[in-house]
């Protein structure tokens, strides 16, 4: 029994992992920069295709105008988080702890019995 554990918390570390280096940037792809997370603005060093605006004044600017912010028309579903982004379609969702993957988090979490062989788990499915 405690092999299993063992084997199971192995297997979701690394699958974890995977997901953290597949979804980093290269170096040269990478800037400071400021996005709008769920109606306030949020600075951070990342990817540059993670931060719309150059400075915070810019991204309180777009709030002020409302218009500008894709988050406020609420595109993620089911409890999912909203980020504005640069790259179309300019928002990113974020479904971890929803239930619930997908690009608005629009496709129920499937059990796992359910995934067969050769089928990739969602990663926002993952319950650690």
């Amino acid at each position: 029994m405690q092999q299993r554990i063992v084997v199971g918390a192995l297997f979701i570390f690394t699958f974890t992992g995977l997901i953290y280096f597949t979804r980093a940037c290269e170096l040269d792809q990478t800037q400071h920069g400021c996005r709008i997370d769920n109606g306030q603005c949020t600075c951070a060093f990342g990817c540059k295709s993670e931060f719309r605006y150059a400075t915070r004044k810019e991204c309180q600017d777009a709030l002020k105008g409302r218009s500008n912010d894709i988050c406020s028309r609420q595109p993620c579903m089911n409890g999912g988080s909203c980020t504005q982004v640069s790259a179309m379609p300019q928002y990113k969702c974020r479904c971890e702890g929803t239930g619930y993957w997908g690009n608005r988090c629009q496709r129920l979490c499937p059990k796992p019995e359910q995934v067969t062989a050769g089928t990739k788990f969602p990663h926002e499915c993952v319950v650690i």
